[in-house]
């Protein structure tokens, strides 16, 4: 991985050559250009796609949920052994 600034010296280097070459591009040629530069940078970081994003936030608050019941389950255990046993009645 890259860090930022070099980065962003990397972009700024290319996109240089994209807008100072010796003719003006065609919009569509200078986009698709573009597109790949910002894809090119972007490949350098570690960055995740959005829908790995999603999927690790469901499974996180999956797990949060489970978590809560088990501290609920085990609070519950804890009040009933702190309590005193009960005689047997005859």
């Amino acid at each position: 991985m890259l860090p930022p600034k070099a980065l962003l010296d990397a972009l700024s280097a290319h996109a240089s050559r994209l807008f100072n070459g010796d003719a003006p591009l065609p919009r569509s040629e200078f986009e698709t250009q573009f597109k790949a530069l910002l894809q090119s940078g972007f490949s350098k970081l570690d960055l995740v796609s959005r829908e790995e994003f999603d999927s690790q936030m469901t499974v996180l608050a999956r797990t949060r949920a489970r978590l809560e019941a088990l501290e609920a389950k085990v609070a519950e255990m804890e009040a009933r052994s702190s309590q005193p046993p009960t005689p047997p009645t005859e």
